[in-house]
């Protein structure tokens, strides 16, 4: 296995300097910078590796290498669009690695959390709210807290408490009276989300909700009178709420605006149709064109320069890192830590699904960040402390492997 995983890395190194090769090389003559920064991003690649290897040779180290190449696109992409960007991804890339280690070396059982799970519903909402009172808009949405130079989304952490608290009460359920007690918080979160123009994160919060109330209790009825709810919810949102009916309009004619409130999703539409296949190679497309396109939109950045075969690639990546979390769900020894699995699992799921279904068209643009690819030190970051947590839970679930 140890040889196999050393087999990968190598793979990853290589594809990863060749990027950066390219880099260096497009302009016509050789550049150093990109070389040094794609050395940099794998030296950190495999302290982490070692890390593991050394330490905690029980964890699936599969969910850390499929995470760092998927860490890889964001890099190189970031920095064929912007280097300062791509600088600060690749110092919030070193600060989550030692996240994770951290996580690794000091976090409890998992299972001991459960005893707080009403902290970590209240301490949710506390954080959910802070944007209203105290927070900016930044592209339309009032959901980040700005401190000094620094920006971060509170619900970025807030997934992780909500997760937390599910884990528990799940568990507790019985009959309806029971799933509407314990969904309070959620639909409390929810209409927050609405408030703060975050649609995205209101439907990874419903997302995550149904896929663990399922595993939790395996009772298709509760799901469908969920879903009943989320689309009269989405209906009455849409009549009430301004930004919600401009949303969907967008979604449903792009081209009828394709100047003003459209032109985002339409020129997302055009990077993703001119890379064709095969794509118009690394730095030979004109990503740069769309706005946002280092967060909202780096997939479609990715579909233009990789083709259709490259974003493919991204998605397989994306599958297998879900399947191992599943994986890791399903070898859990005890049912907290395997929800805790489940909903970290549909947590990537549902982010995956909500940012290319909405650059392709396929469902409204939210705006939320693309699992470990999007620009962004609070994503990064969070996107590691779910790791090391599936790591830790993974390490108990092999101890008599």
């Amino acid at each position: 296995m140890e040889k196999l995983e050393k087999s990968i890395l190598k793979n990853i190194y290589f594809i990863v300097m060749l990027l950066f090769l390219i880099l260096s090389l497009y302009r016509g003559s050789f550049e150093i910078v990109p070389f040094v920064y794609g050395t940099l991003s794998v030296i950190l690649i495999a302290y982490g590796y070692f890390v593991i290897k050394k330490y905690y040779p029980r964890v699936d180290k599969y969910l850390y290498i499929i995470s760092v190449f998927i860490v890889e696109f964001g890099l190189v992409m970031l920095y064929r669009l912007d280097f300062q960007r791509a600088l600060k991804q690749l110092i919030w890339f070193a600060i989550g690695i030692m996240l994770f280690i951290f996580i690794l070396i000091l976090f409890p059982d998992i299972k001991r959390l459960q005893k707080y799970s009403m902290f970590f519903a209240i301490f949710n909402l506390v954080l959910l709210t802070m944007p209203l009172l105290l927070g900016r808009e930044i592209k339309g949405s009032k959901n980040w807290i700005q401190v000094g130079s620094l920006s971060f989304q509170p619900s970025e952490l807030a997934k992780i408490f909500m997760i937390f608290y599910l884990s528990d009460v799940i568990r507790k359920i019985k009959d309806y009276k029971d799933v509407l007690k314990y969904s309070i918080p959620i639909v409390l979160s929810i209409a927050i989300f609405v408030l703060e123009k975050d649609l995205g994160s209101a439907l990874m919060f419903f997302g995550m909700f149904m896929a663990m109330l399922y595993v939790g209790t395996s009772r298709l009825r509760y799901i469908l009178s969920g879903l009943v709810l989320f689309v009269l919810g989405g209906f009455f949102s849409y009549v009430v709420f301004d930004h919600v009916k401009r949303r969907i309009n967008i979604w449903l004619n792009p081209w009828k605006d394709k100047y003003g409130a459209g032109y985002q999703i339409c020129q997302s539409l055009i990077a993703i149709a001119s890379g064709g296949l095969f794509g118009t190679g690394l730095a030979g497309g004109h990503p740069e064109v769309i706005p946002e396109v280092h967060t909202d939109f780096i997939f479609s950045a990715i579909a233009e320069e990789f083709g259709l075969l490259g974003a493919i690639a991204l998605l397989i990546l994306y599958l297998l890192l879900i399947y191992r979390m599943l994986r890791t769900a399903l070898y859990a020894k005890e049912d907290y830590s395997r929800l805790v699995a489940v909903g970290i699992a549909s947590m990537f799921a549902f982010q995956v699904f909500v940012i290319v279904g909405g650059v392709t068209k396929m469902i409204p643009l939210t705006g939320i960040t693309l699992p470990f690819v999007s620009y962004g030190g609070s994503s990064m970051i969070i996107n590691f402390l779910a790791i090391g947590i599936l790591q830790k839970i993974s390490e108990v679930g092999n101890e008599d492997a």
